[in-house]
């Protein structure tokens, strides 16, 4: 017979925080509930076992009981600590970026995600594992967009439908898309974006990581792609995220 006080989860820890004396309070990604916090109880004591199983960007099983508030750590094991995230401030800085993205795009209680799930872990491991991290992070950023309904308009203009022509276009927050250069002459203060910026973000849109990987993008590109999806995320959140801050600093 099943219990339903207790499951078993394949989790990433998002985040962590002290809770009471000697408790932590976790916020978990799982594939089975989708977000949700939990406790582990004593894990901030010297002699804990569950400790090390906990930190930020660790993808974990775990067991957890309900409580009368909260989940409750029953027992922990690490499939993957992800170790080179920890030891490179940029790595680590990208890792927060990508977290912190879906921190404030989820909620408790949304539900199982399985391919938000499943792109987040393939991107720690891309992070991981690549020296650079401009491609992973791009490419999460824009299957992110898909899978919370932020689906960028990067094939027809995104103020009157007209199919996008080999040629360079705005961008517009508001609209959510490409802007024609006719469309985008009488609106003000759109960013602009080249043929081959968008011709990158076209590529991650539809394709698989295997063949967006194959890019070979120019520093300009580069640095125009990763503008324009700040100051989209920026304007979807109504507010600046923490991370790029971080990073630029570490950068510097």
């Amino acid at each position: 017979m099943t219990d339903f006080r207790s499951f078993r989860a394949s989790a990433i820890v998002l985040r962590h925080a002290d809770w009471g004396e000697a408790d932590r309070l976790l916020t978990l990604f799982t594939r089975e509930q989708g977000m949700v916090r939990a406790i582990a109880k004593g894990a901030r004591k010297v002699t804990s076992r569950k400790a090390g199983h906990l930190q930020p960007f660790t993808y974990i099983s775990v067991q957890l009981a309900r409580g009368r508030d909260l989940l409750i750590v029953t027992q922990v094991e690490t499939l993957n600590a992800f170790l080179p995230l920890h030891d490179d401030l940029m790595k680590t800085g990208y890792a927060a970026y990508v977290v912190e993205l879906l921190l404030r795009f989820s909620y408790e209680d949304e539900g199982a995600n399985p391919s938000l799930f499943r792109l987040l872990l393939d991107t720690l491991e891309r992070l991981e594992k690549e020296p650079d991290a401009w491609l992973p992070v791009r490419y999460y950023e824009m299957r992110f967009l898909d899978a919370v309904g932020f689906r960028p308009q990067l094939f027809e203009c995104a103020n009157c439908g007209r199919e996008i022509l080999p040629e360079d276009q705005f961008f517009s927050y508001m609209a959510g898309g490409a802007i024609c250069p006719r469309c985008g002459e009488g609106l003000q203060k759109l960013p602009k974006i080249s043929l081959e910026t968008l011709k990158y973000l076209r590529h991650f849109q539809r394709s698989s990581y295997r063949d967006a990987s194959r890019a070979r993008p120019s520093p300009e590109v580069q640095k125009e792609a990763e503008s324009l999806m700040q100051g989209y995320f920026t304007y979807l959140l109504e507010r600046e995220l923490n991370t790029p801050g971080f990073l630029k600093r570490v950068r510097s």
